[in-house]
């Protein structure tokens, strides 16, 4: 049966309560659910109930829910052992003015690119001590922990975002099975607000960027009055740590991160071999040395695994509205109706600069991705287009929105950990963030029409 512009309802339902109720699972499920009510209204919601299944089954998505919910069991594990804190404590011994101190907690936010959460956690928590020494509003700290989280996990091809894209493009035939890591390797030299935004960040950091707007008010104020936060923000004593880390030490934060990363490389770059050695070195390094109990350990690896729960629904429903984009014949619909109107040269930059619209407005990065690149991998290969630029296209969108939406889950860690006040934190940086989407929007255009 063939559906036409009905097949554009549940995808259009989904950006439509996104931006309405600016949640991300809650217009997922409901999409999916008018979805299977569209396909076949005799059978629903049995249909529906099937997909979920046939979904939760299948061996990549098992193989997706293993991989995020270990990552999330040894973040926790490594927050929780307090080498975040030594690790501040250390570095601030070396740190000697306000542009040092800016530019660790950039290059900490790069050393933390396993995934985004962790990088935005970690890096507030440890350096808003350091940076509060040198009259740093929580703005400025939060804007470069913020540009090194979700934009960090895009360049780098072991991050959690890498893994899911990788997988999303296996999923999608645009590679064979086992080759989504290559795969994102060939998108990486057109992550274009990426690479923007992080080195305007380190550009501000060292203070060879102009400072305007909010930040740069935010800025007078913190060395004027000695208000480093913006009102509304929760505040603690910067200096307090807890006292279950003061034996912390600095190697608890950066060995299992090392570890974590040489066995990725080691076991044929398999993400879920990679984080099951680092998540066993870890658990014993800890008991044996100490720095937590067998039981809290055992303990913290479903903490770790549940705090990843909310995102892989996310993921889960994502690939249901994927099954019914495909049986009502989305893609092939969308190619048709478009064919005549985008050419190839114009077709990366319209994907970025529509998704990082819809991205900012629902919040939504992974969720986006897998409605977005079954459409858009068929598109570019019928107009002829590059596709791992159009991919890049895709991918870029997301980290857009994940870093510049005010609601969205990585605005409101960075926030949390920085003590800084959400809305604060993205209004004053969307000045830089709308620049890096401009220039990206552009390379975007440049090189869809030379490619």
């Amino acid at each position: 049966m063939e559906f036409g512009a009905l097949a554009l309802i549940p995808p259009l339902v989904v950006i439509s309560l996104g931006i309405l109720i600016r949640r991300a699972f809650e217009p997922l499920l409901i999409g999916c659910l008018v979805g299977f009510l569209l396909i076949k209204p005799g059978a629903f919601p049995g249909n529906f109930v099937t997909a979920l299944k046939e979904t939760l089954q299948h061996a990549d998505m098992v193989w997706v829910i293993l991989v995020c919910g270990l990552y999330g069991s040894l973040i926790h594990l490594i927050i929780q052992s307090g080498g975040v804190f030594a690790f501040g404590e250390y570095v601030l011994r070396f740190v000697k003015n306000r542009r040092s101190a800016l530019g660790v907690s950039w290059l900490l936010g790069i050393f933390i690119f396993i995934d985004d959460y962790m990088s935005a956690l970690a890096s507030g928590v440890t350096m808003r001590k350091i940076t509060d020494n040198y009259r740093v509003s929580r703005e400025m700290l939060a804007f470069i922990v913020n540009a090194t989280a979700a934009p960090v996990c895009l360049l780098i091809p072991m991050s959690t975002w890498s893994i899911y894209a990788g997988k999303l493009m296996e999923d999608n035939k645009v590679v064979g099975v086992g080759q989504g890591f290559e795969a994102y390797l060939n998108t990486l030299p057109y992550m274009f607000y990426a690479w923007v935004i992080v080195g305007i960040a380190l550009l501000v950091a060292m203070e060879k960027f102009p400072l305007f707007g909010k930040l740069k008010r935010a800025e007078i104020r913190a060395a004027e009055t000695g208000v480093l936060a913006p009102p509304n923000s929760s505040y603690e004593n910067p200096d307090e740590v807890p006292s279950s880390f003061k034996n912390a030490k600095p190697i608890h934060f950066f060995l299992p991160l090392i570890v974590l990363i040489a066995a990725t490389l080691l076991l044929e770059k398999d993400a879920l071999l990679g984080v099951l050695a680092g998540l066993v070195f870890t658990f014993v390094y800890y008991w044996l040395s100490g720095v937590m109990g067998f039981v809290k350990l055992s303990d913290g690896i479903f903490e770790g695994f549940k705090s990843m729960v909310f995102a892989l629904a996310i993921l889960t429903m994502s690939y249901v509205l994927k099954k019914v984009g495909d049986e009502m014949g989305l893609t092939p619909y969308v190619i048709e109706s478009v064919k005549g109107i985008l050419s190839k040269g114009l077709l990366p930059m319209v994907i970025f600069l529509a998704l990082s619209f819809i991205s900012y407005t629902t919040a939504s990065s992974w969720g986006m991705y897998a409605v977005a690149i079954p459409i858009v991998v068929p598109l570019a290969q019928a107009l002829g287009a590059n596709v791992w630029l159009s991919l890049a296209a895709v991918i870029s969108a997301g980290g857009f929105g994940s870093q510049a939406s005010f609601y969205s889950d990585v605005t409101v860690l960075t926030a949390t950990s920085t003590q800084c006040n959400n809305m604060e934190l993205s209004f004053s940086a969307l000045p830089y963030n709308l620049l890096a989407l401009g220039i990206a929007a552009l390379l975007f255009l440049g090189f869809g029409i030379l490619s």
